[in-house]
C-alpha cells in the first residue's frame, strides 16, 4: 500500500527573509516526509498598501512590485515548479548574498533558471497587479488581514508562519513539520506565539 504525497501550499514575498527561512525548512522537509510543496506568491506591498506605515518601510514596499511582478510572469509562463526556482534563486541573492532587485538581476535569475528572458521587462508591468494581487488574496484570505508573510496551508488549514531560526533541517525539520501538521489537524488552533529574539539565521 502506497501513501499519497501530501500537498503542502506556501505563499512568499521575496522581499521578506521569514519566508525564505521558512520556504528552506519546506524544502528540508520534503527530503524527510512524503511532501510536496507547491509555492505561491503573495506580496507586502498589497498587504501594506492602505496601512499607515513608516516612510522608509514604504519605500521599501514600493521597490517590491517588481519581484512579484516577476514571480508572477514567472509562473504563468512556465509553471509552478520553476516559480519555486525563481524564488530559490531570488531569495538567495536577495538574503544570502544582499543583493538588491535590479533590471539586472532580474535578468541574471531568468537565465539561471532557464526562463525566457524577455521576461525580466515583467517586473515593470502593471498590468500583472491584479494576477499578483488574486494570488495574495487567495493566500491570505485563508488566514486574514493581521497577518503578513509566510503564509503556509496544511492539509487545508492555513496559517501565517511558522518563523524560524534558524531552519531546522533533516529530521529536525520533519519533526517540526508534524508538530505544525498536528496543529492544522485541530479546527480551533488559531494562535501561538513568543517574542522573537533572533535575527534570521541563514545556514
Amino acid at each position: 500500500m502506497t501513501t499519497a504525497t501530501e500537498t503542502v501550499d506556501f505563499w512568499f514575498d521575496p522581499l521578506c527573509p521569514w519566508a525564505w527561512m521558512t520556504s528552506r525548512w519546506m524544502l528540508e522537509v520534503e527530503q524527510v516526509r512524503d511532501v510536496h510543496t507547491v509555492f505561491h506568491v503573495m506580496s507586502l506591498s498589497v498587504l501594506n498598501e492602505d496601512k499607515d506605515v513608516p516612510e522608509e518601510y514604504r519605500e521599501m514596499i514600493a521597490a517590491g512590485w517588481g519581484p512579484v511582478r516577476l514571480a508572477i510572469a514567472v509562473e504563468e509562463r512556465h509553471g509552478s515548479d520553476m516559480l519555486r526556482d525563481y524564488y530559490t534563486a531570488i531569495g538567495t541573492r536577495r538574503h544570502i548574498d544582499g543583493r538588491d532587485f535590479t533590471p539586472e538581476l532580474f535578468a541574471e535569475i531568468l537565465a539561471a533558471i532557464g526562463a525566457d528572458a524577455d521576461l525580466a521587462g515583467a517586473a515593470t508591468d502593471e498590468s500583472l497587479d491584479d494576477l499578483v494581487r488574486a494570488s495574495h488574496n487567495d493566500g491570505i484570505s485563508q488566514v486574514g488581514e493581521e497577518v503578513g508573510t509566510p503564509v503556509i496551508s496544511i492539509g487545508g488549514t492555513a496559517f501565517f508562519g511558522p518563523v524560524l531560526s534558524p531552519a531546522p533541517k533533516g529530521e529536525a525539520a520533519g519533526r517540526v513539520f508534524d508538530g505544525a501538521r498536528l496543529l492544522a489537524e485541530y479546527d480551533g488552533f488559531f494562535e501561538m506565539k513568543r517574542t522573537r529574539t533572533r535575527e534570521p539565521i541563514f545556514d
